[in-house]
């Protein structure tokens, strides 16, 4: 495959505006919304400052109404309403964890559903983010890769999510008053959900774009983390068209383990990853890679994992985050035994690397790493079937 290849896939995104009816503007671009704007009658002198108000109030206020923007003249906004909606995801379900974490059933264009998770800390609040109904990546401990893919997510579809959070979080400014002055709730965002980012590249960009635009949402690039299971020909377009953290989920120190947990390393095995993390431009000390790693006992939790793990990264700044196998119906795979997990970490800390264990959150309620998996497309497969696919035998 040449290094210029487009990473495609057979799998559709909806488009923004339907064939008839009013253009949703969430997802927009500044340059798409200023084009859609002329389009629809706004004079093109005019295009840009309209951009930035109806900007501001959608981003920055969470307005999802024209009337109630109220430096635009009433005229003006009855035909922003003729031609255009402010939508986002709709809300199926809210459940919330004993440890304060919240999943949301969203429900999207075409009936589709994705859970979107909302991780509350003492110093920071995180939302874990979807960008694909489904995965197309079958990684073998994962609930959310026994779900097919369905289709991408749109810009909108993206951005929403995190529209959603803050409705729930009641973190928009209160129209006519100053700002909040407080600690943001949402701080974070990961793009750790349901789906392989790197595979809906153009509509994560876009809407991370859109969260990153300091008259909107305003989230700092730094407190966006992407993860890729290793998509290597999109790793140095992710540092220069959006710029934010990288995340990668590793989980195993061999191409044949790899092949059965991470099925992508068959195409883009270990050595092939490492390098293209090697000359990540964003990888620096003070924005470290991540290489998340999920302990399986037995599989992928032993001393000499740990030593291959040290070896394998050596020269890329890093932190090796270790993941306790959270469960799921039909799994697999069992979760390392918590000495075993301190024994990999105290070796990994050892040789120079940080190596914190994630604390297991929301697994009452299926909200954990590794167990999303949206209610319409949760009819399971028997724990024969997954383990046939990931390679595994008795």
């Amino acid at each position: 495959m040449s290094a210029s290849a487009p990473i495609t896939q057979d799998v559709l995104t909806i488009p923004r505006k339907a064939p008839e009816g009013p253009m949703n503007i969430v997802g927009l671009t500044r340059p798409a919304l200023r084009d859609a704007l002329i389009a629809t009658g706004t004079p093109e002198k005019q295009a840009k400052m309209r951009v930035g108000q109806i900007w501001q109030w959608i981003y920055e206020k969470g307005v999802r109404d024209f009337a109630l923007m109220t430096n635009l003249a009433k005229g003006y906004r009855a035909e922003l309403a003729e031609h255009f909606v402010i939508e986002v995801p709709e809300v199926v379900s809210r459940t919330v964890s004993a440890d304060g974490t919240r999943k949301y059933l969203v429900r999207i264009a075409g009936g589709h559903e994705v859970e979107v998770v909302y991780i509350p800390e003492s110093d920071r609040g995180t939302l874990c983010v979807s960008s694909q109904v489904g995965c197309t990546l079958t990684c073998s401990f994962c609930h959310t890769g026994t779900q097919k893919l369905v289709r991408n997510l749109t810009a909108g579809e993206i951005v929403g999510q995190i529209m959603i959070a803050r409705d729930d979080l009641g973190e928009w400014p209160e129209l006519g008053r100053a700002p909040k002055n407080e600690t943001r709730l949402l701080s974070n965002v990961v793009l750790m959900g349901m789906g392989e980012p790197l595979y809906n590249f153009d509509n994560v960009r876009d809407a991370m774009k859109i969260a990153m635009d300091n008259e909107g949402i305003s989230l700092s690039r730094r407190r966006i983390t992407l993860s890729t299971s290793g998509v290597v020909p999109e790793i140095a377009k992710t540092a220069r068209e959006i710029g934010c953290m990288l995340a990668v989920s590793f989980h195993a120190t061999t191409d044949e383990v790899r092949d059965k947990l991470v099925p992508i390393n068959k195409r883009w095995p270990i050595k092939e990853l490492l390098e293209a993390l090697k000359s990540y431009p964003k990888a620096s000390n003070s924005e470290r890679i991540t290489f998340e790693y999920v302990m399986l006992k037995g599989v992928n939790d032993s001393d000499e994992d740990a030593r291959r793990l040290v070896q394998l990264i050596k020269g890329i700044p890093a932190k090796i985050n270790l993941i306790p196998f959270n469960e799921w119906p039909g799994a697999p795979y069992a979760r390392s035994d918590w000495e075993r997990i301190e024994k990999f970490a105290d070796i990994v800390y050892k040789a120079g690397y940080a190596s914190p264990i994630r604390t297991p959150r929301g697994e009452d309620i299926m909200a954990a790493c590794g167990q999303l998996k949206s209610a319409t497309e949760r009819a399971r497969k028997s724990r024969a079937q997954i383990a046939a696919e990931a390679g595994i035998t008795d």
